[in-house]
């Protein structure tokens, strides 16, 4: 028999970003996929990533430019960043090139409409050496380049705007399935709610950090308060509960502070009758980390935002 969970009364601290969305098409599904895996791997994390991408949800053959199976797909580089639009386009510029005009069949265009955006199409097109040219086809501005494989175009501008990183849950589970289970059905009902992406493999991380370390060559390590092994060793100082044996956590990215909000709602909802769940939280850090703030038990709570 079912229970309610208990949901936290706490916050999950997330921080502005700045990110671009692609629509990637292709032939059919199986090129579909094998363009979307490359372009989004080893993007779990900006802690050793370029970048934090994903999946947000696929189109019918009837909503795509050239009738064909499409991919939205977002890219997230933090707005803390020195350089971050020049960091966001290098990501863009790398991962379009090497892993969407590679693919065989795949076509790539802009999908988010802004006044800010890159002439990427351009930079890209220079692999023509000469041979690139504009056209329009779709009834989208593109460039085409010849390659081996016919041809491959790309829109000549992509868009990018303010978003939002590191919405988080985390599932706090008598056993290790308990917690996995949690947050794979987390991961799936927050992936469902469009304008979000989940990041880590299979929208799953098992491995929380926190910024800083004992070492100076670090800038993250593991979160050793809420590692359950170390529960005894840390003795009062340890966060973790002493019926939980694991903890596994979902991150969250979006297009706004309300998209990411909704996605989270969702993952509760999906989550606070499972059995096996000591506790439902989120990781905060004081406001150290970011200043959006994403209320676990917003009817105790008169805002979802500190400014």
């Amino acid at each position: 028999m079912s229970r309610q969970v208990e949901i936290e009364n706490t916050y999950a601290e997330a921080f502005r970003s700045i990110y671009a969305q692609v629509l990637i098409t292709a032939r059919d599904q199986f090129w579909l996929n094998q363009a979307v895996n490359a372009c989004t791997g080893h993007a779990s994390s900006t802690i050793m990533c370029d970048c934090e991408a994903g999946l947000d949800h696929y189109l019918e053959e009837s909503e795509t430019p050239d009738g064909r199976p499409g991919a939205v797909v977002q890219f997230h580089v933090p707005r803390f960043l020195k350089n971050r639009e020049r960091h966001l386009e290098k990501v863009l510029l790398s991962r379009l090139s090497q892993n969407v005009l590679t693919c065989p069949t795949a076509k790539v265009f802009n999908h988010l409409q802004s006044e800010k955006y890159f002439r990427l199409g351009k930079k890209i097109a220079y692999f023509g050496d000469g041979h690139q040219f504009r056209d329009v086809r779709d009834n989208e501005e593109v460039w085409v380049i010849p390659i081996m494989g016919g041809e491959f175009t790309l829109s000549r501008r992509f868009g990018y705007q303010d978003g939002i990183m590191g919405g988080n849950l985390w599932f706090m589970g008598f056993t290790q399935d308990a917690a996995i289970d949690a947050a794979r059905a987390a991961a799936l009902a927050a992936d469902a709610t469009p304008g979000v992406i989940t990041t880590f493999p299979g929208g799953v991380a098992s491995s929380a950090s926190k910024a800083g370390s004992k070492y100076s060559f670090l800038i993250a390590s593991t979160y050793e308060k809420f590692c359950p092994t170390l529960r005894e060793t840390l003795g009062t100082e340890s966060g973790v509960p002493k019926e939980v044996n694991s903890i596994m956590e979902i991150i969250i990215n979006g297009h706004d502070l309300d998209t990411v909000a909704r996605a989270t709602y969702n993952a509760l909802d999906a989550t606070v009758e499972l059995n096996g769940l000591a506790r439902i939280t989120a990781g905060n850090y004081g406001g150290r980390l970011g200043k959006s703030f994403i209320y676990l038990r917003p009817d105790l709570q008169n805002s979802t935002e500190v400014a």
